[in-house]
């Protein structure tokens, strides 16, 4: 059902079965998939590709152009999955050239009222963004994060998968999946052992997860840390997410326990 106030260019791929409700706008290089509802006065631009059932609430801003001064209005592009919520005020930007093109995002995420996803982010599986969380240009959300209200990422930072960030924080540095993290300018707290627990990994596991965080973090010199991990550890498949975040990118500076006396 598309409401008769909505503004559709008849050049847009929208499928048979999806909603838009009053004073939307919706651009010639969009696609929207199936299912969808698009609630009022939204408005989807760009090169844009949006999957199956997916909401978008009221007022949000899809697509449109990268609050980014070397944009020149490349012909650049948007992907978002399947199955996520778009709250009210959400803003989500194109990529850039020099980002690689594309801003995307995963499947079955929460974004929440006046969240920011920048030009060129990478925003994976079961993510959460509280309310007003902005991610700055070129960041990377790994599956399964959840980041508090009015915390903020900056650009290139990555957040590994299944890490919790506490609100109102900022995370100026990348932070380790499974990792727990918060403060002012955050700082490594821990483990986020409770969604550990709730996605039923083996007590086991956890607990040598839990000995090589100790080993890793004992001090402020991962490099030599790294380098002495017990090989069993590495065995452990948490542990090998953890160590290969770390070595992914080495010039990356790294949330620590430690964080706090650099800030």
């Amino acid at each position: 059902m598309i409401h008769e106030t909505a503004i559709i260019d008849p050049n847009a791929k929208i499928s048979s079965d999806v909603t838009i409700g009053p004073y939307c706008v919706i651009g010639p290089n969009v696609e929207i998939g199936k299912k969808s509802i698009i609630q009022s006065h939204v408005s989807i631009l760009g090169n844009t590709k949006i999957g199956e059932n997916n909401n978008i609430y009221p007022f949000a801003s899809i697509g449109n152009d990268p609050q980014d001064l070397k944009f020149k209005g490349e012909q650049t592009k948007l992907e978002i999955g399947d199955n996520n919520k778009i709250r009210e005020y959400v803003t989500i930007n194109k990529g850039t050239d020099g980002g690689g093109g594309l801003t995307k995002i995963g499947n079955n995420c929460l974004f929440m009222v006046s969240s920011h996803i920048a030009h060129d982010c990478l925003v994976e599986d079961n993510v959460i963004l509280a309310n007003n969380v902005p991610l700055g240009g070129h960041a990377h959300i790994e599956r399964n994060v959840i980041i508090g209200g009015n915390s903020a990422v900056q650009q290139f930072t990555r957040v590994g998968k299944f890490a919790m960030i506490g609100g109102m924080c900022g995370v100026v540095r990348d932070v380790i999946p499974y990792g727990i993290a918060h403060g002012n300018r955050s700082i490594l707290q821990g483990l986020n052992l409770i969604g550990l627990r709730r996605r039923n990994i083996p007590n086991k596991d956890i607990l040598t997860l839990s000995e090589a965080y100790k080993e890793i973090f004992k001090n402020e010199n991962l490099t030599e840390n790294l380098k002495n991990l017990d090989s069993n550890f590495k065995t452990n498949d948490l542990v090998k997410d953890v160590v290969e975040f770390l070595e992914k990118d080495k010039k990356r500076p790294i949330c620590t326990p430690f964080s706090g006396s650099h800030a």
